[in-house]
Formats: structure tokens, sequence, C-alpha cells
């Protein structure tokens, strides 16, 4: 009796010894890895992106790559033309330019300023519905961006592409153009981080100055030789002299082979 209590003893110090080393084992495959074991979206945990709050899903933004590099050449290549206006929209003008561009199939990118899109959504509608595309001109126009911290413009940014695509009913602001031009490497980073692929421009007419509807024809005509997208404004002020001017032009670019077309969005911008 004595021996096979002694031997009973033996083998539950064993077993014992056992469980130890399975436990320790399995404390190793579980942390000693290094991998994650507190799942990524634990309650209280950061919003993921494309989620709201209650669980609710949004579309997600596209994971398609931006370029940050400035866009000028058109998709259709060739002797295609992007036209393009700044500043809206704009109550009395935005639809001028609006039945101008139908009347003659053509099809634009109007660049739009956030609380304006914000005011008139109803004509940001009918941009999408007529199938124009959209821009991110920021919010308050600030010319001087390239000047201030980073900050300031990652808000004037995507502050203004949440009211235009707000106003839109979630159509994608597929670029961003900067006040006067003015981009920084960091502006341009957070725009294409959004999908917003940065816009210049070529021709210039400059018809904020209202220097005559004949003129910014003109400009027009002489200015072309440097490149597809040609920059109009509907906002901003009086703009009587660029829907006249618009509405001369238009067939005059086609009088010169000339097609229409979209800024490139993805593609790499031609030389």
């Amino acid at each position: 009796m004595r021996l096979r209590g002694k031997y009973t003893a033996h083998v539950a110090v064993l077993a014992s010894a056992v469980g130890l080393s399975l436990a320790a084992w399995g404390a190793t495959a579980l942390v000693g890895s290094g991998e994650e074991t507190v799942p990524p979206r634990a309650a209280g945990g950061p919003r993921v992106p494309g989620q709201q709050q209650g669980g609710a899903e949004r579309p997600a933004k596209p994971t398609v790559k931006v370029p940050e590099g400035i866009a000028h050449a058109a998709e259709a290549g060739g002797r295609a033309v992007n036209i393009t206006i700044d500043d809206g929209p704009d109550p009395r003008w935005t639809p001028k330019m609006l039945d101008i561009l139908k009347e003659n199939d053509v099809k634009a990118v109007f660049c739009m300023v956030g609380p304006q899109a914000q005011r008139y959504p109803d004509l940001v509608k009918r941009v999408v519905a007529e199938g124009h595309r959209l821009c991110d001109h920021t919010m308050t126009h600030d010319t001087t961006m390239d000047r201030k911290p980073v900050a300031y413009q990652k808000t004037q940014i995507l502050d203004a592409v949440k009211l235009i695509e707000d106003a839109a009913d979630g159509a994608r602001v597929l670029y961003y153009r900067a006040p006067g031009g003015a981009f920084t490497p960091d502006s341009r980073r957070i725009a294409a981080a959004a999908g917003m692929r940065p816009l210049g421009w070529n021709v210039d007419t400059k018809d904020f100055e209202r220097p005559g509807s004949d003129v910014i024809v003109r400009t027009v005509k002489n200015e072309l030789s440097n490149g597809p997208t040609i920059l109009f404004h509907d906002g901003g002020g009086d703009r009587s002299q660029s829907v006249t001017a618009l509405r001369e032009v238009l067939p005059w670019l086609k009088q010169q082979g000339r097609t229409f077309s979209f800024p490139v969005h993805t593609a790499p911008d031609a030389p």
C-alpha cells in the first residue's frame, strides 16, 4: 500500500508539471509572437475610416492611388481641352455657365468654395447631374495658404471637401485647386491622400479682373498653346464678362478641331 501511494503521488506531480508547461507554451504562442491579441475595433477605440458612430457603414474613399503632382493634361489626350470654372457656385452666374455648357455639349470641372456649396446645394446637385466634375477650392479662398501652417491648410482642404460632398449627396470631389495656385508639398499630399488630384491651369483668362469679354476671348486664343486647361470663374463678383466670353470661346474651340475632356485624375501629368 505504501508503494502504491508513493507511485500515485509521483504521477500527480508529473501531471502538474505538464499542465504548467502547456500553460506556459500557450502564453508564449499568444503573446511571445508579438501578434496583436486585442481586436483592432475594440469598444471605445478609435473610429475606423468609413465607419459611422453606432456601427452604420458609410462608403469609404476609393483606394485608387492619386498622384500628388499638379495635373494639367487632358484625360482624352490629343487636341482635347479642359474647361475649369472657379469660386462658385453662385446663384446668378453658375446657372448661366451651365446653360452654355449644355448648349455646346461640353463638360467642365467646377472648383467650389466650401461654404458656397453648402449655401447652394441645388446648384451643386445640378452640376453633378449634368455630368460635370467637382473640385475643392478650400473654405475661404485664402491665396496666402502657402505661407500658413500645415494644420491650417489641412482644415481648409478637408472641411471644404466635406461641405461640397454633403451638398452633392455624396458625389466624389476628384480635384483640389489651391486658391491663386498657392500649392505646397503638404497641401498636395493632403489632397491626394483624400482622393483629390491637385489641379493647375495653362490658360489664365484673368476674367476675375473684368478686362472685357473680348480681352478674355483673346487671351484664350493667344495662350491656348500653353496647354489644355483653361480657367474661368463663376463666383467672386460680377461674372457677366466670363459668361459672354465662354459663350464665344466654346464654338471657336470646336472650329479649331478641339475636343473637350477632363483633367487627368490618376494618370501622370503629360510633360
